[in-house]
């Protein structure tokens, strides 16, 4: 029986995944697995029987990655899951920032008593006429999930649509409308678009083509055009606030719109703030719930990583020998010698074996046709182990 901890609500659909080796558990100590939304971990202690933490949704900040590798804790998320929700709010972003809606509507409230208000509408409503955004350019930075899903709803709406990824993935590439034009550079992207929205993780790097906080700066924004409309669905850090200010005040930028507001962009003129609801749908917090779930019995049961965000993917398949013996380990010379010569050293056959490493941490799954306490006790006295165990 393998007992996992929520320690937000989970969707009950994704629950539902979970068949009778698995029960739910209030204390901590007592995980196998973690499910989690927005809770921070940072602080917590985690359980030494703890194999793998499964963040519903994309973000993982408030997740002690590197703390989790090296107690050989597997960290997922969920990729996509929320894609398409994302998508809309983006799409209606668009909208706001183009006609005055906002504005229109708060406007309405103050005149909504009047007898005459129909008139007064009439009257009023030059004051917060806008753009069509057919025909306008729009850039997108970052073609994953959603980046591929916004570029090509906004080019069915007529936009002339540029991409910009250089790490862009073949499903996605598949995925992505030949319609869309592929820039090389954000600078590209900079120069040629009236609307420009950002779809990148928050990566802090001294090398300014790999580092993306604060990637929209004061010198980026002077590549800009006038009046250019910055859209922002990824993280707030991804925008330098002082150049933000600064150019809107100018008018160098016309609009800004985000989901993560902060202390200084919440009472920003010139700044539309969502409060964070772009996965905030129904559909989204089930199908984060489903692929959470999905992949921790993957893992638990097979040994397989899919979506890790600290640890490789690594696909053994399904288990055809007598015992799986998973290992988490850092990724430093002569590990798999090490633990061949341990299995030689007793016997015992490797039928099939698939390492993969990333960064400091590897992994290794080996099927064998036994898994007794000696050969555990000899992998596990290797320095660099940080876990073992056996499945079947």
């Amino acid at each position: 029986m393998y007992r996992y901890k929520c320690l937000n609500p989970i969707a009950n659909v994704g629950l539902a995944k979970f068949d009778e080796n698995y029960a739910a558990t209030e204390e901590i100590n007592e995980a196998d697995a973690i499910l989690v939304r927005s809770a921070a971990m940072h602080e917590m202690e985690l359980p030494g029987r703890l194999l793998a933490v499964a963040r519903a949704g994309a973000g993982v900040n408030n997740i002690p990655l590197d703390k989790c590798a090296e107690n050989g804790i597997v960290v997922f998320n969920t990729p996509g899951a929320n894609a398409n929700g994302v998508k809309e709010l983006v799409i209606a972003g668009l909208m706001l920032a183009s006609r005055d809606i906002v504005g229109g509507i708060n406007w309405v409230q103050t005149v909504k008593d009047e007898p005459d208000v129909a008139k007064l509408v009439e009257k009023g409503k030059s004051k917060f006429a806008g753009q069509e955004i057919k025909g306008k350019k729009l850039g997108v930075i970052g073609l994953g999930a959603i980046g591929v899903l916004v570029a090509n709803a906004a080019k069915r709406l007529g936009m002339e649509v540029y991409g910009c990824d250089p790490y862009i993935s073949v499903q996605n590439a598949w995925i992505l409308s030949r319609d869309v034009i592929p820039v090389k550079t954000r600078e590209e992207i900079y120069e040629k678009c009236d609307y420009i929205t950002v779809h990148v993780p928050l990566i802090k790097n001294d090398d300014p083509s790999v580092n993306t906080q604060k990637m929209i700066d004061k010198n980026a924004i002077s590549l800009m055009k006038d009046g250019v409309i910055i859209l922002n669905f990824a993280r707030d850090l991804l925008v330098d606030d002082d150049a933000l200010e600064e150019a809107l005040a100018s008018g160098k930028i016309a609009k800004y719109v985000t989901d993560f507001p902060n202390a200084k962009t919440a009472g920003m003129k010139g700044v539309l703030a969502i409060p964070h609801l772009g996965a905030s749908t129904e559909e989204s917090e089930d199908n984060c719930a489903v692929m959470a779930v999905e992949e921790l019995k993957e893992y638990i049961e097979l040994g397989n990583i899919k979506n890790s965000v600290n640890y490789p993917a690594v696909d053994a398949g399904n288990l055809t020998a007598a015992k799986r013996i998973c290992i988490n380990h850092r990724n430093i010379p002569n590990m798999l010698t090490q633990f061949t010569g341990a299995f030689a050293s007793l016997g015992i056959n490797i039928e099939n074996m698939v390492n993969k490493s990333r960064g400091g941490y590897a992994y290794t799954v080996l099927d064998t046709d036994t898994a007794d306490e000696g050969i555990i006790k000899k992998l596990e006295e290797i320095e660099g182990v940080l876990k073992v165990r056996v499945i079947g």
